[in-house]
Order: C-alpha cells, then sequence, then structure tokens
C-alpha cells in the first residue's frame, strides 16, 4: 500500500471515529441521522473499507431498463451467469463475480456496506423481490484476480428500493460500465445517477449497446457528445456494441471501439472509428488500478469533504442548531426565580446570637467563668424588660417566623411568574422548545407545585441552617486570620477584668437590658474595645453596619466574614428553590437546553474540523491529486 493509501486510510479513520463521536454529542440538537446523509454513505461504504487495499477495482455494470445490462455483464463474466431475456427481465439485486480465493483474503461484508450478502446459486435468484437490500455473489474461475464485477438493478426504474441499491453500488464502485442506448443515454435519472458518478471522480466505461451499424455511426457520437455535457463524466473508453440477439445470448458480441480525447466533455472532440473490436474485460484488468483507486477515493472525500454538503456543512449545522438552542436556554433561563437580590435578608439578631454562641464556646478557664456568669446577670435583667415590654406592647412575633412567612411570600409570587412566562412561551410555538416547555406544563399543577413546596418549606429547621453557616463561617475567620482572631481573644481576656464595669455602665445608660440598643452605647469610644468584645457587641453592631466606620483592620476583617454570612445563607435558599423546581418543574430540560448550546465547542467537532484540514492538506493536495488520472486509455 502507497504512502498516500497508508496516511488517507488513518486520516479517515479518525475522521470516521470523531464524526460517530459527534453525532452521539449532537443528539440534544435534534439533527437528522448521519445515516442516509450522501457524504457518510460514502465516508462509511467507500472510503472506510476499501481504503485497506489498493490493489482490486470493483466494476459495476450500470444502465436504465431492458438496455441489456446482464448482457454486458456476462460477456466481461466470460459465461452466462445473469439471466437474460428478450423482454425486460428486471434485475431486482445486484450479483457479483468474485476471483477464486478473494473471499478469503478480504471482507466482502466491508466492501459491501449496506447490502446483505448471499451466496449466489442461480442464474435467476437475482430476479426475485425481496425488502433487504441483497447482493448474491460467488466465486469464478474467469473473473481476473484483481476485479470484482457486477451487475445492478435499472438506475431509472419508478421502484425507489432499486434507486437506493443502485446508489449503494455507486459509491461501492471504482469502475462504472455506463451502458446506454439511442433511447437511454438522454433519460433524466440516467443522468442523475451518472451527474453522482462526475461529482466522485468515478472511471466510466461507455457501452452504447443494440447499435444499428452502420446506420448509427453518425449518432452515437451525438449521443456521447450530449450524455457527456449533460453529466460531466469524462470516459475512459468508449465502445459499441452491435444490435445481435443471437451473439449477445451466445456471450460473442463485438466491442468496437470508439476514441474520445482527454478534454473537458462540453469540448469534446469524438473520433468515428468504430471498426476495431476490444476485448472489454481485457481493457479493464489493464487500467492503472493504483491511480483509478486513488482518483477514486479521492472523488468520494471530496464529496465527503464538500463545504456546501460534505461534513463541513455537518459542523455548519450544528453550530447554526447550537445558536437556536442558545437562545431557547436564554429564554428559558431568564426564569430563573432566585435572584439573591429579592431574596428577604435573614433578620441580623438571629446571626448575632449564633454567633454570640459560638463565641462563646472557644472561651475557657477563668475568661469563660466570669463572661458566663455576667451574661447570665444580662439575660436576667433582660427577661424582666422583655416581660414587661410584652405586657405593655405585646408579645412580639419570633423574627425567624417573620421571615419564614416573608420568605414564603417570595417563592409564591416566584412561581406565579414562572407560570406565567412559561404559559407566554408556549404561545410562541417555537419548534424547539415547545416540546419542552409543554413537558413542563404537563408534568405537575401549578397548585400541586406550591402545596410541595409550602410543605418542604414549613419543614426548614432556618434555626438549624443559620448555625451550621455561622460553624463553618467563624470557622474559615479562624484559619484565614489567625492573628486577628488570637488578637481578639486576648481582648476577650483583657475584657473580662472590666465586664463588671461594663455591664454596670451599660445597666445604669437604660441599653443593658435592651439588646436592641447596645449598638448605640458601644459607639462611644470609652467602650470601642473592652465593651464590644467583651459583651459581644461588635456583631450586633456589624450587623447594623454601625462597624463599617471603624479604622480597626481586625473588626473590618470580621465584619467581613459577618456579611458573607447574609450572603452565603441566602445563596443556600436560592439553591433550595432551584433543586426543588428542577426537580419537579423542569425536570433537568434547562440542564439539557444548556448541554445542547455547548455541542460546537465540544472536543469532537473539534476533533472533526482539524481531521478535516488534515486531509485537504495531506491528502487531496498532495502530488499527482489530478481530476483524470493517467489511467486514460483513449
Amino acid at each position: 500500500m502507497s504512502s498516500t493509501y497508508a496516511a488517507c486510510a488513518e486520516h479517515v479513520q479518525h475522521l470516521h471515529a470523531a464524526v460517530r463521536q459527534l453525532e452521539v454529542q449532537s443528539r440534544l440538537l435534534q439533527l437528522s441521522p448521519l445515516a442516509g446523509r450522501e457524504w457518510f454513505e460514502l465516508l462509511e461504504r467507500k472510503l472506510l473499507p476499501q481504503l485497506t487495499d489498493d490493489a482490486f477495482l470493483v466494476v459495476a455494470v450500470v444502465g436504465g431498463t431492458n438496455i441489456g445490462k446482464s448482457v454486458i455483464f456476462n460477456h466481461l463474466a466470460g459465461c452466462r451467469a445473469s439471466a437474460t431475456s428478450p423482454f425486460a427481465s428486471g434485475t431486482k439485486h445486484p450479483v457479483c463475480l468474485v476471483p477464486p480465493g478473494f473471499d478469503q483474503r478480504h471482507d466482502l461484508d466491508s466492501i459491501f456496506r449496506g447490502f446483505e450478502l448471499h451466496q449466489w446459486s442461480a442464474a435467476d435468484t437475482a430476479l426475485e423481490d425481496h425488502p433487504e437490500h441483497r447482493l448474491f455473489w460467488r466465486t469464478s474461475e474467469a473473473t481476473p484476480s484483481n476485479l470484482l464485477i457486477l451487475d445492478t438493478p435499472d438506475i431509472d426504474g419508478d421502484v425507489r428500493v432499486n434507486w437506493e441499491r443502485a446508489d449503494n453500488i455507486r459509491r461501492c464502485a471504482d469502475v462504472l460500465v455506463a451502458v446506454l442506448t439511442q433511447q437511454k443515454y438522454n433519460d433524466a435519472a440516467v443522468k442523475q445517477f451518472f451527474r453522482k458518478a462526475a461529482e466522485e471522480d468515478k472511471a466510466v466505461l461507455v457501452v452504447f449497446n443494440q447499435v444499428l451499424l452502420p446506420d448509427d455511426e453518425a449518432y452515437w457520437p451525438i449521443w456521447l457528445r450530449t450524455f457527456c455535457q449533460e453529466t460531466g463524466v469524462r470516459p475512459e473508453f468508449v465502445y459499441l456494441a452491435p444490435a445481435d440477439r443471437r451473439a449477445a445470448e451466445e456471450n460473442r458480441l463485438p466491442f468496437y471501439v470508439g476514441h474520445v480525447s482527454n478534454v473537458p466533455a462540453q469540448h469534446g472532440h469524438v473520433e468515428n472509428v468504430p471498426h476495431v473490436t476490444r476485448n472489454l474485460k481485457d481493457d479493464i484488468s489493464s487500467l492503472h488500478f493504483h491511480e483509478i483507486k486513488l482518483r477514486t477515493l479521492r472523488g468520494s472525500l471530496r464529496s465527503v469533504l464538500n463545504p456546501e454538503t460534505g461534513v463541513p456543512a455537518y459542523l455548519g449545522e450544528i453550530e447554526r442548531r447550537g445558536a437556536e438552542f442558545q437562545k431557547v436556554s436564554d429564554l428559558v433561563l431568564t426564569q430563573k426565580i432566585s435572584k439573591d437580590d429579592d431574596w428577604p435578608p435573614v433578620p441580623n439578631l438571629v446571626i448575632v446570637q449564633e454567633v454570640r454562641l459560638w463565641w462563646q464556646q472557644q472561651r475557657a478557664g477563668l475568661t469563660k467563668t466570669v463572661h458566663d456568669g455576667f451574661n447570665a446577670i444580662s439575660r436576667g435583667l433582660l427577661g424582666v424588660y422583655s416581660l414587661v415590654r410584652d405586657r405593655v406592647a405585646g408579645k412580639p412575633t419570633p423574627p425567624l417566623d417573620l421571615f419564614r412567612e416573608r420568605e414564603w411570600q417570595m417563592i409564591y409570587n416566584k412561581v406565579e411568574s414562572v407560570y406565567e412566562r412559561l404559559c407566554e412561551f408556549a404561545e410562541l410555538r417555537n419548534p424547539l422548545l415547545q416540546p419542552r416547555i409543554e413537558e413542563m406544563l404537563s408534568g405537575i399543577s401549578r397548585s400541586r407545585l406550591l402545596e410541595l413546596l409550602k410543605a418542604e418549606h414549613n419543614r426548614t429547621d432556618f434555626a438549624q441552617v443559620i448555625r451550621d453557616l455561622v460553624t463553618a463561617e467563624m470557622e474559615a475567620f479562624r484559619k484565614d486570620s489567625p492573628q486577628v482572631f488570637q488578637y481578639m481573644k486576648w481582648i476577650d481576656h483583657g475584657a473580662a477584668a472590666v465586664r463588671p464595669v461594663t455591664t454596670f455602665c451599660l445597666f445604669i445608660t437604660g441599653a443593658g437590658p435592651a439588646g436592641e440598643m447596645v449598638h448605640q452605647v458601644a459607639a462611644n469610644a470609652m467602650f470601642h474595645a473592652a465593651a464590644e468584645f467583651a459583651g459581644g457587641t461588635v456583631a450586633a453592631t456589624v450587623g447594623e453596619s454601625a462597624i463599617s466606620g471603624a479604622a480597626s483592620t481586625g473588626a473590618g476583617l470580621f465584619e467581613a466574614h459577618f456579611r458573607r454570612l447574609h450572603i452565603r445563607f441566602t445563596a443556600e435558599r436560592s439553591r433550595w428553590l432551584h433543586r426543588m423546581l428542577a426537580e419537579h418543574l423542569y425536570r433537568g430540560i434547562p440542564d439539557e437546553l444548556q448541554a445542547a448550546t455547548v455541542v460546537p465547542q465540544s472536543a469532537a467537532f473539534q476533533k472533526v474540523r482539524d481531521t478535516i484540514v488534515v486531509l485537504e492538506s495531506e491528502v487531496l493536495a498532495s502530488p499527482g491529486d489530478t481530476q483524470n488520472s493517467e489511467a486514460n486509455h483513449g
């Protein structure tokens, strides 16, 4: 195998693997499958199997209805291999003759992708009608060792399955023997078939069959020129087979050669020299195999890499569909119902209490004893104050109960908004979004979703949630700022000595029992160091922003961690609502939409694109790449 073949084979295998992987990732984009696309069929049924060996050619006899294809096939075979009749016998399935031992050295299933292979035992087997794409084959001693010879179904019939089989044969074949007649050389279906063959740069031999000689000597050059101009085919050989039924049946038709110069078909000059006979099988066997094979495979590769109809077009399709999904995803993701600035803030007093509790747990020894004692006195005084306040103004609602009510109202309003927007989306009738919106709206009713959310919301232990967050954040403060934390502990130790004075001063000013008023006294300079750190009022003043103007670096760091508690709490509650909606309403649809948008940025997509560049530069642009190989023997 040549180095060009080896390089092409390796890159084509990489392309096929990457394309297959990309197809799997692209299922979210709802594209049509690769199977059935012309470029993909060429990739799988021509390039992939036949790049393993350039030592043989697949020769297919093709043409329209009732023009004697099987007769020509039998002459190539050297025997009456295929059934013939004066009537249209109608070959339904391709038949193939292979040289002895070929099937032991090669994988016929790989060569003839798209067909179900069967052993061929009788000449008329291929006339039987079956819905499957069958290909019958058998070994023939008369077949040259470097050829696989096929007889094929009509390419111009009104049965669609025949067109599919003919297309499969065209993809598999290296050389096409185009059997034409006066009636069929300009047939629309025939020309369409050979236009595709010309685009793939197939090697074509033209046989004008059933020619009346010498009467048609003046006409066949016109037929040939018209056929070539209409299809773009440039034949390697042109033959004339006379209308002689007996000779056809007895496998002894003469093939007169007609010469066509190797120039573009629309400017071609045809020499009328019909009196020299040639052996059709010998001419095919003498073709320059390597050039023909490389030319055919390169032709197929050009079709695969065609910017408008091949792999690049498929990549463009993925990019366009990905952009469409991005628009849909953006539309759905605007339904984010948990914006942090919309969330009600957790009461500062609750966080302050948890911070104080955590700090108290860090104390030990005499410091703990002093602070605990005076905190007990403060709680007693505060209890008396609260009792009097409750009798005068009524017992206030606990802060967390108020927060629970405000949060639920926010959740209720947001869910209502979500359903309103989903209904608006449904009215847009976007083909990509519509099925998903209908799936969401049909999955759970609005009232049922609100019931589920309300029940789960009522079960939430906000105090425990805040306690866990405070513990995590204060531990982070201890770890991230160990020097500041130690400094605060020293102040706390020192404050234990002045705590009796602090408590007395706070009490006589009327601020001691009222925790809500502590921050006003704490703002006084005389208590800023001792009173705030000792009594825990730093946390209280931070919660009310009073400490923002403090010059102390340690207090500023402490404030930052305190404020982060609010942010983390809101984020945690946002995630909770997102999880609930994702589970009961969205059911993964936004994630699916988002995943679809990133397919054009995937590794498989880039691998396909990179492989295209390599194939274009190293295979198609390599020396000797011409549209017409030296295999032309005109």
